[in-house]
């Protein structure tokens, strides 16, 4: 998936500048897509050169001018084309966290757990936020109401997807945190 259609599924929320969609990515598509400040502004400009999204200047007093930016008619067909097509090949992993549990024996397995233990912490605070979005969207309602009467429900499922990896995240980092601790006590007992 390019950047540009994380960027189009942001957008679809409304009107945003540069700066909010790269303070609010976090909240809308960081829970499938991840892209630094610099990513989004260098796409929304060769997305404005391809006619995807229209950017218009709000003056500001003691700042300076901000561009807000909307999808355009041609933005909203390359979101509907692009649900259209089918899904490339799932995500792969790249995580350096699992090359090192991978390691473990062979390396220093308290590093590798404080590693681990650090992940598992990041994941915790990572479902809180999420926890917060999932809250501010379902505004009091079930989430039987909330579908029912919501204008979009893509945001709030692929919230869900973000919520349950997390969740994860937190029962594989448990079971290997005691799995680890087991095999370091085995280590320590043999070398004694």
């Amino acid at each position: 998936m390019a950047l540009r259609n994380a960027v189009m599924a942001a957008l679809l929320e409304g009107e945003a500048s540069g700066y909010d969609l790269a303070k609010g990515f976090d909240a809308t598509v960081a829970n499938f897509w991840t892209a630094t400040p610099q990513q989004l502004y260098r796409e929304l400009d060769r997305m404005e050169a391809d006619g995807l999204v229209a950017a218009r200047v709000v003056e500001q007093e003691r700042r300076p001018n901000k561009r807000l930016f909307s999808l355009t008619d041609a933005g909203r067909e390359a979101v509907r084309a692009h649900t259209a097509e089918p899904p490339g090949r799932p995500a792969v992993v790249r995580d350096e966290l699992l090359v090192k549990v991978q390691c473990a024996d062979a390396g220093d397995i308290e590093a590798v757990r404080t590693a681990v233990a650090e992940r598992m912490e990041w994941a915790t605070a990572k479902l809180a936020r999420y926890e917060r979005i999932r809250q501010r969207l379902l505004a009091g309602r079930s989430e039987e109401a909330y579908f029912a009467e919501a204008d979009r429900v893509g945001p709030y499922l692929t919230l869900l997807r973000g919520m349950s990896f997390e969740r994860e995240n937190l029962q594989w980092g448990d079971l290997a945190l005691r799995r680890l601790e087991q095999r370091a006590a085995a280590h320590k007992q043999q070398s004694e």
